[in-house]
Order: C-alpha cells, then structure tokens, then sequence
C-alpha cells in the first residue's frame, strides 16, 4: 500500500515532488477530454433514448425509488435541468462530470496502491473506456453508479492504510451513495468481504466502532429507498429479480454467455480486458503469486465479471451489468501491463481506445457522417422519437377536445411524454396513459398512468408494437382503423409508427396464470 494522504491532496506526501507533473498531466487531460464531451453533448442533433426519457420524467416528481430504479439520476437530472431547462444536453449534463471526477478518484486509488505512474495510465484507461465514452454521452445509472464505486474503493484501500471510524463510514456512505444509483452496487460488499476472508491483515483495523460507523453510514443513506420499496410491493427489488428471467428448463445459454464476454471487450476495451482475464485465470490456478494490493482489486474485479457471466450462462445478461468491476480493473490492468513488460501493450490499448472515443465523438456530433459510412443503424435508438410525438399529437388534436392518448410501448410513452412535454402541460392538452397488456404493470408507465375505463370513452391508439395490435383493438368497442404514421429514421430505416381511434375502452380477460390477454378476434372498423 502506498502512504497515508487526503483524496485532496495531489499525490502522497513522500512522492510529491516525483508525481507533481503525472498528476497535473492526468488533470489537464481529464479536464480537456470532458471539454470535449460537454461540446458534443451541446452540439449532437441526437435525441433522448426512451430510457433517457423516463429518467427525466422522474425527475418532475421526486422520490426516494422508482418502478425500475433506484432514485439517484432522477436526484441528478432534477439538479442539472433545474439549473438549464429539460432540453437534451441539460438531461445528460451529470454523465461526462461524474466519469471525469471518477478518474480523478481512480488516480489516487492508483497512487495509495502502487505509484504515480500505476496511477496516471489506470485513469487514462478509465476516462477513454468505450463502455465509459458512451455512459458519458447519455443520461444512465452507470454514471453515478461508477462515482460512488470509486469513491467506496477509495474509502476502503485508505482504510487499509490507517484505519478509522471517521474512513469507514466515508466508506459506507459511498457505498450507500452507489446502491441509491443501481443495485449492481451489492457486488462491492461481496468484494469487501472476500477480501476480508483472504487476507487476514486486512481484518485487523476492523473494530466494533468501525464496523458500526461503515454499516451506518451505509443505512443512512439507503433506508430511504428501503421504506420506500417497503411501501411500494418491493416493486424496484422485484423488477431488479425478474431481470435474471431463469427459466428452470432452459437454463443453459452457452451463446449467451459468449456474447456477454465479447461485449466486454467493448465496453472496458480488448487490451485491458485480456490482460485482467489472462491474470486472473492463471491466480486462479495458482500459476501467479499476487501482492496484497493487487489481491484486494482483483477481490472488486472479480464477483461481478463471474456472478454476471454465470447469470448470462444461464439465461441472459446486458453488457454493463458488470459495470461496478471496471473502476478496479483499469486500475489493475495498468498495473499488470507495466509491471509485466507490456508498455507496449498498453500504449496499442490506449490509442486504440483513443481512436474508438473520437470516433464515437465525431459519429455522434455529426451523425449524418455515420449514414454514409453505413454506421446509422448504431443510432437508430436516439432519432425519430421527437417527430413521432408531432405526429401523435397532431393526430389528437384533429380528434378534438376530450380525447385520450393511449400507447402500447413503454418506450413511444417515455418519449411522447419528453417531446410532447409543452403540449401536455397545456389547459387543453389530451392526457397521456398506457395500455395494459398483462394482468399487472409490467413497467412505470403501466404502474402510473393506465388506461382506465373511465378514460376510454375516446381513445388516440398510438402502436409501434405490431404484433400487439390485435390484443389493443380488441379491449375497445369500435375501432376506426390504423392510419401508417411510420418515421424515417435514417436512409435505410424507419420507425413502424401507427394511430387509430378506439372507443369504449373495455379490457378483455387476462389468463389468471400467464396475465396475458385471452385470444380473442379482434373488434372491425
């Protein structure tokens, strides 16, 4: 371990006159990279991911949980909208000033843990992280997730150090900070206590006093969202748990488990990602003895890159799942790669992330560039959705006064809601709802704003889910019929994007066991 020294400090007192000028390189890079995210976020013609959308949209009603996620980016984009409206750039404004103060962080774990130089290339490689260049163009829960990570493991490895009650609450707190941003977060105390369990001196600054302040630090800051879900049917804990989706016979997905490992190449870059498995593998095997700073990353690094992949093994898995294991594991791939002769190495990785994070700064800044190139199918998710909510309430305005608005995706609501906001918020604007398909909401919009009977005397039907549209017509009366309302989306694509007017809103029966619709034929124009 390095020496004792404050996160505001530049470097330990004993190398401070060694690592002065690391440190101010690595500041000054981190600060003109940011630069240069904050200028593409303000100039991109991209819209707000549906995803996005929702986050913003929980951000006009504060609460301490939501349907899906914890509360933490809704806490972030109310801030920065508050302070410059809900356009775009305002929405995604935390994600590029949180991953830059995440390296920050990085660096000073590097520096307690083994130098300046570990320090400054383990945060080169963090700040040009393709998972890291594209959170930071978007409003996501990896973003905080990934400060308050870094800030616990800067928490825990100062602990090591000089262990104190007033640290290992810093440490709980931070932690209580990352689970408010995404549950993923509970991989960190599986790696604080397999560190705990493989190195005996690990255990011995933990006293009842520090062990109690860690732990109320830690329910400080998440018994709000506790309560909360206490009072809400758990409903965040159980979307989380149906997220595995296991199917008890079908539990074997060896292709899944394959993609999961590709897409981290892409998303913590190919050379890391090799050298934290190559060294892994052989520690694991017992071919490779590790000092103590790096048996305490590769205790971070570990649990959510295995627990995850068995979890895609077995049934399917996302990319950034495994999120919460990057910040220790750049750190460890800089030291590997340096302290095994692979600068080379390193200098390939970083300018191969270096070129992908210019590329995807250009492609997203002018992404008419990526339509001619053949890349437009990559921001397919992020266009349309602004003309699609023109069209829709366009359509609900020719209706007249009195009409309900009504979709079949979740996504088409979140985005009608963010770019119909002016005219919903009109005296005499149509309300907005969702149709239910199942039994029971299946997502926030379902849970808040259901289509009701009272509702549906006359309802705007707006589907982008075709294979759905039978079981919609048939929950109304009289259906007028679809009108084509599809967007272009880019030279090659479109948006399938229809409206009908429904009336007499009345719900066929769920199956009590599957919740779905029961086959019916479907109500005529």
């Amino acid at each position: 371990m390095g020496s004792d020294a404050s996160i505001s400090e530049p470097i330990t007192a004993a190398g401070r006159s060694r690592a002065h000028d690391p440190w101010l390189v690595f500041l000054w890079l981190s600060l003109a990279l940011t630069l240069v995210r904050l200028v593409a976020l303000f100039l991109t013609p991209l819209e707000l991911y549906p995803d996005e959308a929702q986050y913003w949209l929980w951000s006009r009603d504060l609460a301490f949980g939501y349907y899906s996620k914890p509360p933490m980016l809704a806490w972030l984009i109310a801030l920065t909208t508050g302070i410059g409206g809900s356009a775009e750039p305002w929405v995604r404004l935390s994600s590029p000033l949180l991953h830059a103060a995440t390296g920050l962080i990085l660096f000073r774990v590097g520096c307690r843990l083994y130098d300046d130089r570990t320090a400054f290339w383990g945060g080169i490689l963090y700040l040009l992280m393709p998972g890291v260049q594209l959170s930071a163009g978007i409003a996501s829960t990896d973003a905080p997730l990934l400060f308050f990570a870094s800030l616990a493991l800067w928490a825990y490895v100062a602990f090591q150090d000089r262990p104190s009650a007033r640290t290992a609450l810093l440490a709980g707190l931070a932690l209580g900070g990352a689970f408010l941003s995404k549950y993923a977060s509970l991989y960190l105390l599986i790696g604080v206590g397999l560190h705990l369990l493989s190195t005996p001196e690990a255990r011995r600054g933990w006293s009842p006093l520090r062990i109690a302040s860690a732990l109320i630090g830690l329910a400080v800051v998440a018994a709000p969202n506790l309560v909360w879900n206490a009072l809400n049917d758990f409903s965040t804990v159980a979307h989380t748990a149906a997220n595995a989706d296991w199917n008890l016979s079908n539990l074997f997905h060896p292709l899944e488990a394959l993609e999961f490992l590709v897409s981290q190449t892409m998303v913590l870059g190919p050379v890391p990602l090799a050298v934290i498995l190559i060294g892994a593998t052989r520690f694991l095997m017992g071919r490779l003895v590790l000092p103590g700073s790096d048996r305490l990353l590769l205790a971070f690094v570990l649990p959510p890159l295995i627990l995850v992949f068995i979890q895609a093994l077995l049934s399917r898995a996302n990319a950034n799942w495994a999120a919460v294991a990057y910040a220790p594991a750049v750190v460890l791939a800089a030291a590997w790669l340096l302290r095994w002769a692979g600068r080379r190495w390193l200098i390939w990785g970083v300018a191969l992330q270096a070129g992908l994070a210019a590329l995807v700064l250009i492609l997203a800044t002018w992404p008419t560039l990526a339509d001619q190139i053949g890349l437009g199918g990559s921001f397919k998710r992020v266009r349309g959705w602004e003309v699609g909510a023109e069209r829709i309430l366009a359509a609900a305005d020719a209706h007249g006064p009195g009409i309900v608005i009504a979709t079949d995706d979740r996504f088409l609501y979140n985005s009608l809601a963010y770019y119909g906001r002016e005219r919903l918020a009109e005296p005499d604007a149509p309300g907005l709802t969702m149709w239910v398909r199942e039994a029971h909401a299946q997502n926030q919009a379902e849970a808040v704003d259901p289509l009701t009977v009272d509702q549906g005397r006359r309802v705007l039907m707006a589907s982008i889910e075709t294979r759905f549209r039978p079981e919609f017509v048939a929950d109304f009366t009289r259906f007028s019929g679809w009108t084509d309302a599809s967007v272009r989306l880019d030279p090659t694509r479109s948006r399938d994007l229809a409206v009908g007017l429904g009336e007499d809103f009345r719900p066929q029966p769920r199956d009590p066991e599957t919740g779905l619709p029961v086959p019916v034929s479907p109500t005529q124009p």
